[in-house]
């Protein structure tokens, strides 16, 4: 036997049970499913972030460079979520459609926040990722109790 194809099947299979989606019930469920939430949110940041960069060095304005780059990261987010953390009770048009509301609202309060911090002197990058970490628990709350119920 290759040791090496075994190492590489090891960590594919690792890599499955960590993102599998989560089941059950309790305290450890919810650990699990905002885990992911949380590592599938570096995944959207990261293409948030890149978008968001190439914008502001075309010279798009912070606010409107944020925006765009949101868009990126909330397809990137629809996509993991659905499949990977949490288990919709109704098909991906009904999750697509309350995403969309819900993700006009996080964009409402990205840029009302982004735009207050970088208002208050805070320089753009620094504030982006406060924005972010404030965001990240009301977000999965609203998807973990309507988008993707």
């Amino acid at each position: 036997m290759n040791p090496l194809r075994t190492d590489s099947e090891a960590r594919a299979s690792l890599l499955a049970r960590v993102l599998r989606r989560p089941t059950g019930r309790g305290i450890v469920h919810w650990l699990h499913s905002f885990s992911l939430h949380v590592v599938t949110g570096f995944m959207a940041v990261a293409a948030h972030y890149a978008l968001m960069y190439a914008m502001l060095r075309a010279g798009l304005g912070p606010v409107a460079a944020s925006a765009i780059g949101f868009a990126a990261g909330a397809g990137t987010r629809f996509v993991l979520s659905y499949a990977h953390i949490f288990a919709p009770t109704e098909g991906v048009q009904a999750a697509g459609a309350r995403f969309a509301v819900a993700i006009a609202a996080q964009l409402a309060a990205n840029s009302a926040l982004l735009a207050a911090l970088t208002q208050q002197g805070i320089a753009v990058w620094p504030a982006q990722i406060a924005t972010t970490v404030l965001l990240t628990v009301v977000n999965y709350l609203v998807y973990r109790w309507w988008v993707f119920r």
